[in-house]
């Protein structure tokens, strides 16, 4: 076993002022990598949040890996250029489906520590401590995308070299790059939350951060070296587990040796439906999102959507009704398998999900306080979208929940715990940070997975990928990828079209129609505010990534504009 060394403080401030200077004596070549947002190509394709990402992995890509092994390069890159929503101390989904037909779902969610009970965020009285469940040791669920990741390597790896799908990362996280605007924006909206939540100073804190400023993560370097050199045992034992346990003990969490050595990703079997011809391929629970996307489409499926016109007061009435049912159902019937049984037959069938919008009147909003489940017998994310020159994709959300998950730095191992506690529900009733709603279903329970709404999607056409999609946004994610899915299908958009096009967004509670700026027209909206609709501004719906391949097996790639999102092709 690894001994864990601590960092003597005055080494480390010393450490940490000379970093800081290094930062501003040399200059930045800020044209380094540059921005995509739209791409073609015949071969492979890499969308992510980061041009550094997509970078590693279509070279990953060149070197003869396929999606998979570009997959995990990217969130191993991830990790360090984006460590708002990046991770290896967070979890995710990952959608595959490779060109001999053969669908996978690999579920590297985290899990409830052992400790975990069903009232931990509560207080005497039973009333919810908000900050609990989002800040700090306590709100961190067991990581799982280290082990995601080696789960994925070795049951789909065609490179066969885990050490060369890691050590892009490593050189990054050493060297260091220059950060965006963006990022700079964002390392500096949460300076006072890295400070409360941590017992040092941390590799993102500084007065304030600039565009081209160089983040060195020496210590996340050499964790990531330990991944390398050791694999799964890199992580889940040795020096970073006690890493991970010794930040527990002094701040208050509940992480043992235990819940590391046993925690493991698994195998499952993911959610199919047609949908006007074509199949849908999307993640099943834990994950919220392939089950209620299944709901939504075949809600509207009847309706002739295409003829209502995108973004028509009669369109968006339709699928906001739909969107309506599904949250309330999401709200009762989902949460993790092996604690749960999910009644996927009946929210999946066709039946179910007629008779659950037989109510809908195409004049009058439906009042949430009037839609309850049905009745049944018994944000910070970040995507990568993947496909390669042989035609294997891979669809992949992770996620440390909010931007920069607790906010915690592993101490000596420069990684971020994820703040994914929060997911579950807290107590029945009471919405989480996302404004969502949970009850029995997803209770906290130890060793429990909290349910999720990632929505990694692989759509087909005739046997062929026809669209890989997937993004981030808390509770949006499902509708962002409902209508980036619709905005291709039924209204013809071509892949840039879909992705930049503004968003709209409702889950059940509140009862608010959320939109981003100027997505609708005056008069649209006049006519959805006559028959009942509320409206709320949100700057940004969701970030998406996705790759649609034409009938001629050319691939086009969309990265969001409404981040530093970038494309690479080849």
């Amino acid at each position: 076993m690894f001994i864990f060394k601590t960092t003597n403080i005055h080494k480390l401030l010393i450490l940490y002022v000379l970093v800081l200077f290094s930062c501003r004596i040399h200059p930045v070549d800020n044209e380094k990598y540059s921005i995509t947002k739209y791409a073609q190509s015949n071969d492979g394709m890499v969308v992510s949040a980061h041009p550094l990402a997509s970078n590693v992995g279509v070279d990953i890509l060149k070197m003869g890996g396929n999606a998979v092994d570009a997959a995990i390069a990217v969130q191993f890159a991830l990790a360090v250029v984006y460590p708002g929503a990046g991770n290896i101390g967070g979890g995710g989904f990952m959608v595959i489906q490779s060109q001999k037909g053969v669908s996978d779902c690999i579920d590297y969610r985290e899990k409830a520590p052992l400790k975990a009970t069903e009232k931990m965020y509560q207080d005497s009285n039973g009333i919810v401590i908000d900050s609990l469940s989002k800040f700090g040791a306590l709100a961190a669920g067991v990581p799982g995308s280290v082990d995601g990741m080696v789960l994925a390597f070795e049951h789909y790896s065609q490179l066969k070299d885990w050490k060369a799908l890691i050590q892009p990362a490593i050189d990054l996280a050493n060297n260091g790059f220059p950060i965006t605007e963006n990022e700079a924006n964002q390392l500096n909206s949460k300076q006072s939350d890295f400070k409360n939540n941590n017992r040092f100073i941390t590799q993102f804190e500084r007065a304030h951060w600039e565009k081209g400023d160089i983040l060195v993560q020496k210590d996340l370097a050499h964790t990531l070296e330990l991944i390398r050199d050791n694999g799964r045992d890199g992580f889940y034992s040795g020096e970073v587990a006690q890493a991970i346990v010794d930040e527990m003990q002094a701040m208050g969490g509940l992480i043992s040796l235990e819940d590391m050595n046993s925690y493991h990703a698994t195998q499952r079997t993911p959610i199919t439906t047609q949908y006007k011809g074509y199949d849908i391929i999307s993640m099943p629970p834990p994950s919220s999102g392939g089950i209620c996307l299944v709901q939504l489409l075949r809600t509207i499926e009847p309706y002739p959507i295409h003829e209502m016109g995108f973004h028509s007061a009669e369109s968006v009435h339709m699928m906001v009704e739909a969107e309506r049912r599904v949250y309330a159902d999401r709200s009762e019937h989902l949460g993790d398998p092996d604690y749960y049984k999910v009644p996927m037959k009946t929210l999946l069938s066709s039946e179910y999900n007629a008779d659950r919008f037989k109510d809908f009147d195409r004049q009058k909003a439906t009042k949430s306080q009037d839609v309850k489940p049905g009745i049944i017998e018994h944000e910070e994310t970040t995507h990568v979208s993947i496909i390669d020159m042989d035609g294997n994709a891979v669809s992949l959300t992770t996620t440390l929940n909010g931007g920069y998950g607790s906010c915690t730095v592993v101490k000596g191992c420069g990684f971020l715990l994820n703040n994914e506690m929060d997911d579950f529900s807290v107590k029945p009733g009471v919405p989480n940070m996302f404004g969502l709603v949970g009850a029995e279903a997803n209770k906290i329970e130890p060793s429990k997975r909290m349910l999720s709404s990632m929505t990694p999607t692989i759509v087909m056409k005739d046997g062929k990928i026809k669209m890989i999609v997937g993004t981030p946004g808390g509770s949006t994610i499902i509708t962002s990828v409902f209508q980036v899915v619709v905005n291709v299908i039924d209204f013809g958009m071509d892949v840039s079209q879909a992705v930049q096009s503004p968003r709209f967004h409702h889950q059940w509670l509140p009862d608010t129609i959320y939109m981003e700026p100027n997505a609708l027209s005056e008069e649209t909206m006049q006519k959805l505010k006559d028959i009942g609709h509320n409206f709320s501004v949100k700057n940004q719906i969701g970030r998406v990534e996705a790759i649609v391949v034409d009938s001629s097996g050319i691939r086009h790639g969309a990265a969001d504009k409404r981040g530093d999102d970038t494309v690479v092709g080849y």
